[in-house]
């Protein structure tokens, strides 16, 4: 700072020419803090998918300047850091799930989830609020869900272990409730700390566009917590002489994460268009339909058509990806190249084939390579 006042203050004395100069690189300092803050707010938690800090080696108790080292974090997450340490490498592993469940769910759609080489993780695009942003809010926050509550019971964290649910009314007297399940509960409440963290530090002013998307954030966290929790169940295994199954062990069980990523990508299909009323408060666009619950994704903002390279809003656009001339929805040729047309290839693709199962009890296959057409967007 010192060096700073002491260049503007000598500037004073300096030709008129000069202190043009002078100003100009002031001005630009200016927009390059600017640009630097703007960076630094796009930094995720998300980024603890693709950190190589996150092995359980790294974790040593009162390795406090791990947690400050880690980009991505509010400062109320690196103090939850501090305190969980253990929990840090599962965190990364829920991001890292939810990163790849999106990956999935809209890999024949022209926003394919596509990650970018920086700590915002998914770049600019998330700056958008979307209906894109909503189901990757969603899914990554129910990613940690799944990730904690499964390594507790796996006796991976020190502050939590097997669940602890109540028994369902509607089980069977005769059916023991115990097992070591899923502990939902646990990895429900962590979540919510942990990923909410940075959303409930803000403060803005009711009625501005930046508390809207705020509240956005916050509901479609919440989406995925709920998702995960409604689909677990609960999971029995047989007990008895010769597999009688005279007896059964009942603990509750979290669904595939698949099925996780099914519900929401519906939700996505079905997300609520919504704006700020004049108390602050979010309301549907379009009163016409039912209001949107808590289990329900919203979104404040259109989507861009992810066509083209576009910087600004950061899409990446669609050219050089592949796709399905035969097919007449969003993976189709005509709709994914956005009119622009395709080019054919010839391309090797190495297939198992001749596949035999053995006694007992395995399959064994044959790999095969085979020619085919590949259809690449211009």
């Amino acid at each position: 700072m010192n060096l700073g006042w002491g260049r503007v203050s000598r500037a004073l004395s300096w030709p008129s020419g000069s202190l043009l100069d002078s100003r100009r690189c002031v001005v630009a300092l200016t927009l390059l803090t600017l640009l630097m803050q703007v960076v630094v707010e796009a930094n995720s938690w998300w980024s603890l998918a693709m950190n190589p800090l996150l092995i359980p080696e790294a974790y040593i108790i009162g390795a406090q300047p791990l947690c400050s080292q880690l980009v991505g974090l509010s400062q109320g997450q690196k103090k939850l850091c501090q305190l969980y340490q253990d929990h840090m490498q599962y965190i990364g592993e829920g991001a890292k799930t939810g990163i790849r469940e999106c990956q999935y769910q809209f890999r024949h759609r022209r926003w394919n989830c596509s990650t970018v080489d920086n700590s915002s993780v998914f770049g600019r695009v998330m700056q958008i609020g979307s209906r894109e942003t909503a189901f990757t809010y969603a899914i990554s926050a129910a990613g940690v869900v799944n990730a904690v509550s499964r390594a507790c019971r796996e006796g991976e964290l020190s502050s939590c272990g097997c669940s602890r649910a109540a028994r369902p009314k509607d089980l069977p007297r005769d059916w023991l409730w115990g097992g070591c399940g899923d502990n939902l509960n646990y990895g429900y409440r962590f979540s919510k700390e942990f990923v909410d963290a940075r959303e409930r530090e803000k403060s803005y002013p009711k009625g501005t566009a930046e508390s809207a998307r705020l509240l956005m954030n916050l509901h479609n966290n919440e989406a995925g917590r709920r998702t995960v929790s409604d689909l677990a169940h609960v999971s029995c295994k047989c007990h008895g002489v010769s597999g009688s199954c005279s007896l059964k062990t009942c603990w509750l069980q979290l669904a595939d994460f698949r099925k996780v990523g099914d519900a929401l990508k519906e939700k996505y299909d079905s997300a609520a268009s919504m704006k700020l009323n004049s108390r602050g408060k979010m309301v549907q666009m379009h009163s016409k339909f039912n209001p949107p619950t808590s289990h329900d994704l919203v979104y404040i903002d259109g989507s861009p058509d992810y066509c083209l390279l576009n910087h600004t809003t950061g899409s990446l656009g669609t050219v050089g990806r592949l796709c399905n001339k035969t097919s007449e929805g969003m993976d189709g040729c005509e709709l994914m190249c956005c009119g622009r047309g395709y080019d054919q290839y010839k391309a090797q693709v190495v297939e198992r084939c001749h596949c035999k199962f053995h006694w007992c009890c395995y399959v064994k296959c044959k790999r095969c390579t085979k020619t085919v057409d590949q259809f690449v967007c211009k």
